[in-house]
């Protein structure tokens, strides 16, 4: 009688992924800071950088339009510190209303924790989706 191995055959080394430039991966990342998105449309993945410019720019304008506030980058306390970090990842989608005067912020409004919520996800989602970049442009990733 045969006995039979209960392992799996051992999977085959998954095709390489093309990989960028050093410069081209930079360009990408910091364009992707700046503008949501864009870090993926000079990759040439349109459909995901038409879907984070949308999400993230969708949740900024929520966020600023349910009276929420935009932390300034006065770094007061390490409180404020994250809170304009988180904020601040949204890149354009923050700097523009910030200097605009627009997010003020009440405290009184109904809406105003969950709109300091959309603003803070808005940043740290560009921040995920920076790293995504970088590892689309290295090859790690499809």
């Amino acid at each position: 009688m045969e006995t039979q191995s209960l392992q799996d055959p051992a999977p085959e080394s998954p095709a390489a992924l093309p990989s960028v430039g050093g410069a081209k991966t930079l360009a990408a990342c910091v364009g992707g800071a700046l503008v949501p998105g864009m870090g993926h449309a000079l990759l040439g993945k349109w459909d995901r950088a038409a879907v984070f410019f949308c999400s993230i720019g969708l949740m900024a304008a929520a966020g600023i339009g349910l009276d929420g506030r935009l932390w300034s980058p006065d770094f007061d306390g390490i409180v404020a510190t994250l809170k304009f970090a988180a904020e601040a990842g949204a890149g354009l989608f923050y700097w523009i209303p910030w200097l605009q005067g627009a997010g003020i912020g009440d405290p009184t409004s109904y809406t105003y924790d969950y709109a300091n919520v959309f603003l803070y996800v808005a940043g740290l989602l560009n921040m995920l989706v920076i790293v995504d970049v970088f590892d689309i442009a290295r090859g790690r990733k499809p």
